[in-house]
């Protein structure tokens, strides 16, 4: 048996690598990815103040600390028993939320996945970088880095800081924004948008013009939140799922019923968890999250530029499968994230003053949102002192684990497998497939699991002086 190791994988948030095995014919019989840092805010975020938990849980991630701050906000809500926010917090929330899915969009695109698309998966490693990008592309690259910061700029409006601020509260928010900061935003929301319409673009032009994208043996349910009539949703909605033939799995669920219909399996070689559908099973629930699930599961979207691109890209009338589909549908997202911060900073509501409902504390919560890499689910139970007592998140990469998963077995086989010779393109091959996801390991890694925690002391001779395994 041959075995084959990418450590570390490169241009991802956060640690993993990916084992291959091979036989002596040079066939692939085994293809994991393995999430190998641990973090555990589950357990310690345990006995604090509710109250605190959205600020706490933000900290999970410097790529998307907003929605985890938002969907613990959501729960928090509902631990306090708000049933609505008043107009002016529901918007500033929703208006947040777009400022960071736009943000996050494009540092994956144009810093992340746009050097391996452009110049291609096996291109020379010291070229296929941000900086390569800057050199040969200026200015499609300035663009997007303006895009990002101007994302950035609409959290840092609203929260006080572009990483790590304070907004959402329960019941509410902490701060209106000021004419003056919406003024701001407004000066360039047109030229962003421009922006976003080129990059989805360049997405669907780079999609196209190479069929071997859309080559793909993956195929799987898509989970998102959907409107109340069926239409894109990031912030707030019910639960959909559809199979791979695009009928429905289930829709219309309530987001806060979440553990009826889904699952988590725990496996001994990574701190990940492996989400399933407990009426498909573990070996055929699993499914599909993010900008691909959303676009494929949503009647429409609600802003015209965006609409126009999702038609286009649902076209063959069936959903789409393949991984590098997911460049495509995140940036026909941008855009619509762009086009709908425009229609926000535009409504009178959007500087209110009215930010907070109050009511009595209730035991429990569960706050669904669309995080930029897909549903993220955080579930709370207090006790009467309003100290957490329970907690568990289903971030958005982890119910993508079994299908980063199957499609790094898939990359393997078509990169590497037969090769007597392996390259570094070969296995960049298999990481393209990974990035295809965006995802985000450091948000994944709460599962304990089988998996030892091994610390070792190792004298300067290299040999190991003690161990401690748990």
């Amino acid at each position: 048996m041959t075995r084959i190791v990418i450590d570390p994988l490169s241009r991802v948030e956060g640690h993993g690598k990916v084992t291959l095995h091979l036989d002596e014919n040079l066939k692939i019989i085994e293809a994991r990815l393995h999430i190998v840092e641990f973090r555990g805010f589950e357990k310690f975020i345990q006995g604090r103040p509710y109250w605190e938990v959205p600020v706490l849980v933000q900290r999970l991630c410097g790529i998307c600390p907003v929605s985890h701050h938002l969907a613990s906000a959501k729960a928090m809500d509902q631990i306090m028993g708000v049933k609505m926010l008043t107009p002016a917090a529901e918007k500033l929330r929703r208006l947040l939320h777009y400022g960071q899915v736009l943000q996050s969009h494009a540092l994956h695109f144009f810093h992340l996945a746009s050097p391996d698309l452009l110049f291609g998966f096996d291109s020379d490693m010291t070229r296929r970088n941000i900086m390569g990008l800057l050199k040969d592309y200026p200015e499609l690259a300035i663009r997007g880095i303006r895009l990002r910061k101007y994302g950035q700029e609409v959290i840092h409006a609203i929260m006080g800081k572009r990483i790590h601020g304070t907004a959402a509260i329960a019941g509410g928010m902490n701060k209106a924004l000021s004419a003056a900061e919406r003024d701001f935003l407004l000066k360039d929301i047109d030229e962003i948008i421009g922006w976003a319409d080129g990059a989805a673009n360049l997405a669907k032009e780079i999609y196209l013009s190479n069929p071997e994208y859309a080559s793909s043996s993956l195929y799987s349910p898509f989970l998102s939140l959907a409107g109340k009539n069926g239409e894109h949703e990031l912030y707030d909605g019910h639960l959909r799922c559809r199979d791979g033939e695009g009928d429905f799995v289930f829709d219309g669920v309530d987001d806060s019923h979440y553990a009826e219909y889904i699952r988590e399996e725990v496996k001994s070689w990574s701190y990940m968890k492996f989400p399933y559908l407990l009426m498909l099973g573990k070996e055929q629930g699993w499914y599909r999250v993010g900008p691909l699930a959303r676009i494929n599961n949503c009647d429409f979207l609600g802003t015209e530029l965006a609409e126009e691109k999702r038609r286009e890209f649902i076209s063959g009338g069936k959903p789409v499968h393949a991984p590098l589909a997911y460049h495509w549908a995140r940036m026909i997202e941008l855009l619509h994230c762009a086009e709908k911060i425009r229609g926000m900073l535009h409504d009178p509501d959007i500087t209110g003053n009215d930010l907070r409902v109050d009511t009595e504390q209730g035991r429990e919560g569960v706050g669904v949102i669309e995080a930029p890499r897909g549903t993220l689910i955080h579930h709370y139970r207090v006790n009467e002192e309003g100290l957490v007592e329970m907690a568990n998140l289903i971030v958005s990469t982890t119910h993508n684990n079994r299908a980063m998963n199957e499609a790094v077995c898939e990359a393997a086989k078509r990169h590497v497998e037969g090769k007597t010779e392996i390259t570094e393109g070969m296995l960049n091959g298999i990481e393209v497939a990974i990035r295809a996801f965006d995802p985000c390991l450091s948000c994944a890694t709460h599962a304990v699991g089988k998996m030892p925690l091994l610390v070792e002391i190792v004298d300067c001779e290299g040999n190991v002086a003690c161990s401690l395994k748990s």
